[in-house]
């Protein structure tokens, strides 16, 4: 059974949320992108979301895209994000990774080597912000046979799309809370309480929340309705502000221990 699937499963006989924090691969660094991986785990986090930087992030926000850039500099490949989780795997964290990555650097590794090697490298999951529906079948043909897990964003538009894509999801189905871009946020989509349980009627799977949730408050609002929640720009962020730390040798436990303790609030 695929990672995701067996923790989801174990968190619903626990009664539990899962909290899925996101993070750009590589900011500041891959060596400092591992102890923060072993941060989230120790800080309460159930799966975790992987970025791929990348030039163009049209489905991030500012956030996300200052985090993609500084890892760019550093010249962070798809290779390398994948390599990270292989690293963080013998580091021993036990989470399952999920990447999140474009299409076109999927596209220039080569879609069969592209799979081999995030079986190979223990990655359950992916999500390709800008791989449609219509026009993901090889992808997801391939995904399948390799075992691993096409998770579909699914924004609250026309109820016959949300349908359709919940229903061909496998993992589990990412519900966008909000349209446009990624980023922390005070309000949601007027619509979300019903949009969630549209999602719901058309799966079996565990859905999860993401896009603009940053604190427990929020994190709360949405344990009723779903089984997972996401934060990912304002784990970013609090990344970003400990910048200073991290790259002082004397400080970086600090730095360490500051994202730690936030992502902790998040669980409650």
């Amino acid at each position: 059974m695929n990672l995701i699937d067996q923790t989801f499963a174990r968190l619903k006989e626990e009664g539990k949320t899962a909290l899925i924090p996101f993070l750009t691969t590589g900011d500041p660094d891959v060596e400092t992108t591992i102890a923060i991986i072993q941060q989230l785990e120790k800080a309460g986090a159930d799966l975790l979301e992987l970025g791929v930087p990348y030039s163009d992030p049209l489905a991030d926000g500012p956030v996300i895209q200052r985090a993609s850039e500084r890892a760019l500099v550093n010249r962070i490949s798809i290779r390398d994000c994948i390599d990270t989780a292989q690293k963080a795997r013998q580091s021993g964290v036990k989470l399952p990774f999920i990447l999140f990555t474009y299409f076109n650097p999927v596209l220039q590794f080569g879609l069969e080597a592209f799979m081999e090697l995030v079986k190979a490298k223990d990655i359950s999951g992916l999500i390709i912000p800008d791989l449609p529906i219509e026009e993901d079948e090889e992808v997801r043909t391939l995904a399948e046979a390799h075992g691993i897990h096409l998770i579909p964003l699914v924004a609250p538009t026309s109820k016959d799309r949300i349908v359709r894509i919940s229903r061909k999801a496998r993992g589990f189905v990412y519900c966008v809370s909000s349209l446009g871009v990624t980023g922390v946020r005070s309000e949601f989509h007027s619509g979300i309480n019903d949009f969630l349980a549209t999602v719901r009627q058309a799966t079996d799977l565990p859905i999860a929340v993401g896009f603009g949730i940053s604190n427990r408050e929020q994190v709360k609002r949405f344990e009723a309705q779903c089984d997972g929640v996401v934060v990912g720009s304002a784990i970013v962020r609090k990344i970003e502000e400990t910048l200073p730390l991290l790259a002082d040798e004397q400080q970086r436990e600090e730095g360490l221990r500051q994202i730690g303790e936030y992502v902790a609030s998040l669980k409650g």
